[in-house]
């Protein structure tokens, strides 16, 4: 049991206080819960004394500023790029400001920590930096001009951290840090996100234990059970907050509370762990946003944003989710050359709550999901875009069934390479084909993740794979700064139009208040090759009409302008190409080559 500490505490509002008793009280019960607050509350006071300026209550920005359609964020490794005599994250922040400039907005630099496996997700210490990359100077560097993202990877740890050390030497401390269970004990119920026992065996002070690992046997689950591991972990995330985080990313945070008997995954003890985080940062970094990352269906992916709380006008959750849906769908679309089921699902999505939205991605550092495509796909279909994957070059990867069979858990491969065959390049059409998917992305609602390898269009690192021995190195080849500029100065190469093409789309998107996350959002179904969105500002009436041929042929869009409420019985003009289109009775006939995209505004 925790006992209590005699502390200043930081003078929260009865609100703030409130929310945190409560789910404390529901996590570890009224006993317990009492003496943690008031450790908790010690900590917070000690934070507020050391950062003022992030828990000024006159200063926090309201829910529709904290994020706007001028934020995008690159999603990249700290090594990605490198070159002789500099930290690879010296490098990152040169590459960055003299290639991109603003056109990105935050950074999200994947788990940068001292780490044993899984490219940096089995983190030693969670408050160093990877010597090997540089050190929290060259961190601060890249926040000096953009909004960085961190992971939380507090579902689990290194075996190798100091932390599981001690509990395997038998440190009374840290003796209830993992789950622990017999090596008999019924665990049928648990939903796996891999085909690996979930039990590993390790010796300890007091002999053989079997410990809880969801993900490998390198990656030690976290016991939140234990009242102090919540501490140290918020402790954590309070120390990213002070190294310039202004986004938190909870990874694999869906497993986070374990129950024998159950599911063990999206459990209401989860849900109160990060309710409680929010109201932390609430609390002392109002400014900080949460995101979770649960690659999951839709239903369960949208529970993480929660309910609304009146008093703060916006959730009690994360902030962001990130949209899983967004990246199978898009592959079916563009495989099928048929926008209809992409049209469907994004002419109902909206972000339920005030002062949330969705962090959409259709490529990222791991694999595309196929989970999210759950009752929207079909089986056929997802059988479709695997036989394509692998078609291409790509690689598969299964989880375990409760009933012990496998299913698909995710496609390894390289967006660019899933939707252009490598063994038939056809150069012009597979960079549009391309930008085109890249385009979707851009227009819809929510902030846009941009991978790395998005920016260049690369293809499958068969060679990484084969090094690492993991399908997900696929799609994780780093790259010598020279080779890559050399890419981007070769205004033929495939890298080079893509790169010019994708800057030209951030840039225009950060420039229309019509794209601003919370705008407004509307699907016409106009052709089936054509996936037409209409974005609207909420406030000054900016609108911009976003179509997008999906399909390897031209087509012609009637548009209704008047359904639309675009143009005003005016000429549209392209923003892409500047062309002019004039209406005809309130309507334009719009023709799209293959993989084209227009976005519409009134000409005036």
């Amino acid at each position: 049991m925790l006992t209590s500490t005699k502390q200043p505490i930081v003078p929260l509002s009865r609100q703030v206080e409130d929310r945190l008793r409560r789910h404390l009280t529901f996590l570890y019960g009224e006993t317990e819960s009492a003496p943690l607050l008031e450790r908790l509350l010690a900590m917070l006071a000690r934070f507020q004394a050391r950062n003022p300026h992030l828990s000024d209550r006159n200063r926090p920005l309201s829910p529709a500023k904290r994020l706007t359609e001028r934020d995008a964020i690159l999603i990249t490794y700290g090594d990605q790029f490198t070159e002789p005599g500099h930290a690879p994250l010296h490098t990152l922040a040169d590459f960055l400001r003299e290639h991109l400039g603003d056109a990105l907005s935050g950074v999200h630099i994947l788990p940068f920590f001292p780490y044993s496996s899984d490219d940096g997700f089995s983190v030693i210490d969670y408050k160093k930096v990877n010597l090997a990359l540089g050190g929290w100077q060259e961190i601060g560097r890249i926040g000096q001009h953009y909004r960085l993202m961190f992971d939380a990877v507090i579902n689990h740890i290194s075996r190798q951290s100091d932390w599981f050390r001690r509990f395997r030497e038998g440190d009374v401390r840290y003796a209830d840090y993992f789950i622990t269970a017999s090596a008999d004990t019924d665990l049928s119920t648990v939903v796996r996100p891999r085909a690996l026992p979930l039990l590993t065996p390790v010796e300890t002070a007091f002999g053989k234990r079997y410990v809880w690992t969801t993900f490998s046997a390198d990656q030690i689950d976290l016991n939140f059970h234990t009242p102090v591991v919540l501490l140290d972990v918020t402790d954590v995330i309070l120390f990213y907050v002070e190294q310039g985080a202004q986004i938190i990313r909870l990874d694999a945070i869906a497993y986070l509370w374990k129950e024998i008997g159950t599911s063990c995954i999206h459990l209401p003890q989860t849900h109160a762990i990060i309710k409680f985080w929010r109201a932390v940062l609430d609390a002392v970094a109002p400014d900080v946003l949460l995101i979770t990352e649960t690659n999951v269906p839709q239903r369960e992916n949208i529970s993480y944003f929660g309910r609304y709380l009146p008093e703060t006008g916006s959730s009690d959750e994360a902030q962001l989710v990130y949209n899983f849906s967004l990246a199978p769908l898009t592959l079916h679309t563009f495989h099928t050359g048929d926008a209809t089921l992409l049209s469907d699902w994004a002419g109902a999505l909206r972000a339920p709550l005030p002062g949330t939205t969705f962090f959409n991605f259709i490529a990222s550092h791991d694999g595309i999901g196929v989970m999210p495509a759950q009752g929207i796909l079909s089986d056929a279909a997802i059988q479709a875009l695997v036989d394509r994957t692998l078609a291409h070059g790509g690689k598969v990867s299964c989880k375990a069934n409760a009933d012990g069979s496998r299913s698909v858990y995710e496609l390894n491969i390289t967006l660019y390479d899933f939707l252009n065959d490598p063994a038939r390049p056809q150069d012009e059409l597979d960079v549009q084909r391309f930008v085109a998917s890249q385009a979707i992305l851009l227009a819809l609602a929510g902030v846009p993740g941009i991978y790395v390898h998005s920016l260049f269009g690369s293809r499958n690192c068969h060679r990484c794979a084969e090094e690492s021995g993991h399908p997900r190195s696929l799609n994780r080849e780093k790259f010598r700064r020279a080779d890559i500029e050399a890419m981007l100065a070769n205004p033929s190469s495939h890298q080079a139009r893509v790169f010019a093409a994708y800057h030209k789309l951030l840039r225009l998107r950060r420039s229309r208040p019509a794209f601003h996350p919370a705008g407004a959002q509307r699907v016409f179904f106009w052709h089936p090759s054509v996936f037409s969105l209409l974005r609207r500002a909420n406030r000054g009436g900016d609108a911009v009409l976003c179509l997008t041929n999906v399909s390897s042929h031209p087509v012609t869009v009637p548009v209704d302008l008047a359904a639309a409420g675009l143009c005003d019985g005016q000429p549209c003009r392209d923003l892409l190409d500047g062309g002019v289109y004039a209406p005809l009775a309130g309507r334009l006939t719009v023709p799209l080559s293959p993989y084209q995209t227009v976005w519409l505004v009134a000409a005036h």
